[in-house]
């Protein structure tokens, strides 16, 4: 189950596809009247964001194709009319799998070929530092999922079922002035606030619900069939950002909340599991790993981790309980000023 108790706030070679056909190492292979056709890179199939791919349809000589043309994630990317290779630059491309296809044009025949390449960052997450300003009181029972920070109230999203709801929180004191509780069956996820109106989601019954900012009536639910779970949830003014459990962060609609797109966040190492808890500072997102003391610091277009923190010592190993509860007590909840 996941449950947190304890709520901090930190402001701000290639992969084979399968076809009709044969297969090698290299790619897809076309065979047709016994011709093979073979998408090839003579790199490996990982690399790194910044690096350039060379990618070419390796096929007979005896072959004379009238063209080859060549897509990235089904957009076109270039042409030629013979075995030469094409380069694919990837220092602005999105992270993660990208599918690399040619068409091979030839006496009137058009054969299919495609692969797999795979992208992480291309750089070591810069070393952020923090500070401690302030400390403000915090209910501990409450099972914190989503947090915001707006017109000097927090606005804070809690978990567990039958105990899930949404509060209004005064900063100062911990005071909750305003909630409105989730029937029991809920399990309550991360929330955010779009425009006039206050979006929550849930762990793993796909609803959402929305509610009015100020009344905290609710307006209305919908299904969420978007990714594994609900997890963190945060809003740029554009777009809402969603993520499942996952190292993906789903791009939603902020009128009918459909899926417009996704990022997979990776370090120079690969994927990044369990971003957790989201939010949108200063063009970029900020998400806690869920169980790890660590918030990281993500580009929105790319997917790529620019910076990471280390939080451990917020609360120093050396001053917590020897009973200490490491499961349930996570750092999570990160909230910006506006």
């Amino acid at each position: 189950m996941k449950n947190r108790s304890l709520i901090f706030i930190a402001a701000a070679a290639l992969f084979i596809y399968s076809c009709t056909g044969c297969k090698d190492k290299t790619g897809t292979t076309d065979q047709v009247n016994n011709v093979d056709i073979t998408l090839f890179s003579p790199g490996a199939y990982s690399y790194s964001a910044g690096d350039t791919v060379k990618i070419m349809a390796k096929y007979p000589a005896s072959l004379k194709v009238d063209s080859v043309v060549y897509s990235l994630d089904s957009v076109r990317i270039g042409s030629v009319k013979d075995s030469s290779y094409i380069h694919i630059l990837t220092d602005t491309l999105p992270l993660g799998t990208r599918l690399v296809s040619a068409k091979i044009y030839q006496a009137g025949k058009i054969r299919d070929v495609s692969t797999n390449i795979y992208l992480k960052s291309g750089k070591d997450p810069e070393k952020l530092t923090y500070r401690v300003i302030k400390k403000f009181p915090h209910d501990t029972s409450a099972y914190t999922e989503g947090l915001l920070y707006h017109d000097g109230y927090l606005y804070e999203s809690t978990g567990e079922a039958g105990h899930s709801e949404l509060r209004k929180v005064e900063l100062e004191t911990g005071k909750v002035i305003q909630r409105q509780k989730l029937a029991d069956k809920y399990f309550g996820e991360g929330s955010a606030i779009v425009d006039d109106k206050i979006v929550m989601f849930t762990y793993k019954d796909k609803v959402g619900f929305v509610f009015d900012k100020n009344t905290f009536k609710q307006l209305s639910q919908f299904n969420n069939n978007v990714g594994i779970e609900g997890w963190g949830v945060t809003y740029d003014g554009n777009k809402i950002y969603l993520d499942d459990s996952t190292n993906r962060i789903w791009l939603l609609d902020k009128n009918d909340y459909h899926q417009t797109g996704f990022i997979d966040v990776y370090d120079n190492h690969g994927p990044v599991e369990q971003i957790n808890e989201l939010e949108y500072i200063d063009g970029k997102i900020y998400s806690n790993i869920y169980t790890y003391d660590t918030i990281i610091v993500i580009d929105p277009k790319t997917g790529a981790v620019l910076q990471s923190v280390n939080m451990e010592n917020l609360w120093p190993q050396a001053d917590r309980p020897k009973n200490f509860d490491y499961d349930n007590n996570v750092l999570n909840g990160i909230a910006s000023g506006c």
